[in-house]
């Protein structure tokens, strides 16, 4: 099979950005990442979105090879984010007989990103309308705020593809083993969707009426086999529930004596029969990679110095991230340190205070510069509760 080929009928279009060192301006991508587009060939063609800038030209030269020299008659736009949608008003161009087929809300998001005249080449389509191609037929669901509001998803009858947009999908030009998948796509889900699992659950309950053989996304690999796998991992995190029964411990530190306290929490957990108990010094560590942590595991300990009446930056943006990305269902316990006024605490247990269903395990500890006999006492007994929790 050609490389680029999903089906003999559905060919990828995509292309690969190994360059990319922060997608959407703020998520390190180590290894880059994909955007992903499809063209189905069969009496009328459809060309499922367009990608980024970064790739217009090579994208371009894909999607006319796989063509041969064919009209295009539809352009379906899933997404507009600019790292699906910025070719859209180019591909109309080239294509002036094309069809570009969105929903109510992706028309207006096309005209305030671009100037073009969309008289007679627009079909606007809603929950559950099809568009025969020939043998293959496109059935769409309106997926809002997954993560944009005009996001919406196409089920292929015939050879039942789901084409998912941002659905299932994941950092990375070449992660397709299952535990490769699991921790970029979770990073990517927890970060830039993760807040909106209420609307992702709504979008798997559709799903789950489809027969679903294959998985298009717009980021990541095709997904054509254990589909199960990832409908569990996408079920999980979007319900909030944690991956691992164990303890993430967020640190941080100025001077490395909260540091220290962190890794005698740690060790203080591990001799309570805590088998995973991982430390993440936010200092050093991307918030990106730190949120994907915080909600792999069912419980947190937050450890941090006092900086300027409040929190060390490093934890602040921190738990503004978890706030934002919706953390909950979680037990935190709360470590601060300060020399002469240490507040930390009690900024931080605000901050969870304004999560759902967060329960923050006694007593808070504080440190005062350095851990002494009393600090370490309750230390000890905060570990006690926190090796309790569920």
């Amino acid at each position: 099979m050609d490389k680029y080929e999903v089906t003999e009928a559905v060919q990828y279009a995509g292309v690969a950005d190994p360059d990319l060192d922060l997608f959407e301006s703020q998520y390190p991508v180590p290894d880059g990442v994909t955007y992903n587009s499809y063209v189905i060939l069969d009496e009328k063609t459809a060309v499922m979105d367009t990608v980024d800038a970064r790739g217009t030209d090579q994208w371009l030269a894909r999607v006319e090879k796989v063509l041969g020299g064919r009209k295009a008659d539809y352009l379906v736009v899933s997404h507009m984010e600019p790292d699906h949608g910025a070719n859209i008003a180019r591909f109309a161009k080239l294509h002036p007989e094309a069809v570009i087929v969105g929903n109510a809300k992706t028309f207006p998001m096309i005209r305030q990103f671009f100037d073009m005249d969309m008289e007679g080449r627009s079909l606007v389509v809603k929950e559950g309308d099809t568009l025969p191609l020939g043998r293959h037929t496109l059935q769409f669901f309106m997926a809002p705020m997954v993560h944009w509001p005009e996001v919406m998803v196409t089920y292929e009858q015939t050879e039942k593809i789901l084409f998912s947009a941002d659905g299932f999908g994941t950092f990375g030009t070449d992660s397709g083993l299952e535990e490769q998948w699991s921790e970029e796509a979770a990073r990517y889900y927890l970060n830039i969707v993760g807040k909106y699992g209420i609307q992702v659950q709504a979008l798997l309950k559709k799903a789950a009426g489809l027969d679903i053989r294959m998985i298009c996304p717009l980021h990541g690999p095709v997904l054509k086999e254990n589909l199960g796998f990832y409908l569990e991992k996408y079920n999980k995190w979007s319900s909030y529930e944690a991956e691992a029964h164990g303890v993430m411990i967020a640190c941080a530190s100025i001077h490395g004596n909260t540091a220290r306290a962190a890794e005698e929490l740690a060790q203080m957990l591990k001799d309570r029969g805590e088998t995973q108990v991982e430390v993440v010094d936010l200092t050093r560590t991307d918030v990106s990679y730190a949120v994907r942590k915080a909600f792999y595991y069912d419980r947190m300990a937050a450890a941090s110095a006092t900086y300027d009446g409040g929190l060390f930056p490093a934890m602040e943006s921190f738990l503004h991230h978890l706030r934002a990305k919706n953390y909950q269902k979680r037990t935190v316990g709360l470590v601060e340190n300060g020399s002469w006024a240490p507040l930390a605490a009690k900024t931080m247990r605000t901050m969870f205070e304004g999560m759902k269903q967060i329960k923050v395990a006694e007593p808070a500890v504080t440190i005062r510069s350095a851990l002494d006999a009393g600090s370490r006492e309750a230390m000890g007994q905060l570990a006690d509760q926190l090796a309790q929790g569920e």
